[in-house]
């Protein structure tokens, strides 16, 4: 009764450790903190495509004013060889204005240029951390899936034991039982033998004809002595007249003459 209840108390450990292993199972949280790495990274490489794509933007418009003022120098002086000085005045108060727009837009993309330089770092950065991150993280998964099998395994292997060693039991308490019957068996039979025990199942008086086969059969020997001495006695031997060579020789034992 004990055994049983320990067994089942430790099946209920080992289910209950199983279902709190699948409710913690830290390859899941491994798989979850990287794939929070995952996500920043993929924000930290967008917004670096939103920098570089301003960045580029600025390129153009700055590029735009760098044509436009040039044309605005091309045609103050075409105003000036027409004699057009009041034009030429105007193309070059329009580009010295432009000069103060390009001077902030030049200024702007510098700073957009550290943006993308300081978060190209950040992205070299962390896409290493995360590769050292996700190695070190397959490599701690398949430690746990072989120290769980390895478990599984042992935990198998003690339930085994311990069925054998229920099984070795049970095998020791049939022996016992076995070797106790033989016992009473051959003590039964030998109560038997001797009349102290009566067989409720035997005919009537069939103690009495046990007894009187023992004696005739006491007999029997004993006059089967006395011929073979007689015989010795007489110098020859008595075989009962039978050949020891003849095969059907058997037929004649128990017949006629009993003397070996």
């Amino acid at each position: 009764m004990s055994s049983n209840t320990s067994r089942m108390r430790d099946i209920f450990r080992i289910k209950t450790s199983r279902a709190l292993d699948r409710m913690e199972d830290p390859r899941e949280a491994l798989d979850d903190s990287y794939d929070q790495q995952v996500r920043m990274l993929q924000q930290v490489r967008q917004g670096l495509a939103e920098v570089a794509t301003a960045r580029k933007r600025i390129e153009l418009q700055g590029q735009e004013m760098g044509a436009r003022y040039q044309r605005l120098a091309q045609q103050a002086q075409e105003a000036l060889t027409q004699g057009r000085e009041d034009l030429a005045r105007k193309a070059l108060e329009r580009r010295s204005l432009l000069e103060g727009q390009v001077a902030a837009l030049r200024d702007q993309h510098a700073m957009l240029e550290r943006q993308q330089a300081q978060l190209q770092e950040n992205e070299r950065r962390l896409t290493e951390r995360l590769e050292a991150f996700r190695v070190e993280k397959e490599t701690m998964k398949a430690s746990y899936t072989a120290s769980q099998a390895q478990a599984r395994a042992n935990e198998v292997a003690a339930g085994i034991s311990t069925q054998m060693n229920d099984a070795g039991a049970s095998l020791n308490r049939a022996k016992d039982k076995i070797a106790q019957m033989q016992a009473r068996a051959s003590a039964t039979e030998e109560l038997l033998a001797s009349g102290a025990l009566n067989d409720l199942t035997a005919p009537a008086d069939s103690d009495l004809e046990r007894q009187l086969a023992a004696g005739a059969a006491k007999a029997d020997v004993e006059r089967q002595l006395q011929s073979m001495k007689d015989a010795a006695a007489a110098g020859s031997r008595d075989g009962a007249g039978s050949n020891p060579n003849d095969p059907d020789s058997w037929k004649s034992i128990g017949q006629g003459s009993s003397a070996p």
